[in-house]
């Protein structure tokens, strides 16, 4: 199983809030997040964030990045999110989401650093 490809990532956070990426996984750990988000359309079009992606042997897998999420019209929700999970099958990954505010220190570095938001994912690879 390879992380390499286009997923979609849909997050319910435990706050009842939920989200949904683009995260496309290229060679060398490197990847990019893009909020899919109908809201956007009074922002303008989402810019992708540079992500890293981590594979280990047991199947399982991490995504982390800088994203900013809309509040509102006005607001933005800035930080870092970091996606821990495993392949369920080939073509399937879920685990747990952490949402770290930008002014929270370590933003998922450090296990002492504790996340603003919590939840769940699953990623589903795209096709063609």
């Amino acid at each position: 199983m390879n992380v390499i490809g286009s997923w979609t990532v849909e997050i319910a956070f435990e706050n009842g809030e939920s989200r949904a990426f683009r995260f496309d996984a290229r060679e060398a750990g490197t990847g990019s997040f893009l909020l899919l988000d109908p809201t956007l359309k009074a922002w303008g079009p989402a810019k992708p964030s540079e992500a890293k992606w981590t594979q280990n042997d047991d199947g399982s897998v991490m995504f982390s990045g800088p994203v900013e999420f809309p509040l509102g019209n006005v607001g933005r929700d800035a930080g870092t999110l970091v996606l821990k999970g495993k392949f369920e099958s080939g073509d399937s990954i879920s685990g747990e989401a952490m949402f770290f505010h930008v002014d929270e220190a370590g933003a998922g570095a450090e296990a002492k650093a504790k996340p603003s938001k919590t939840g769940s994912f699953k990623a589903t690879r795209q096709r063609g």
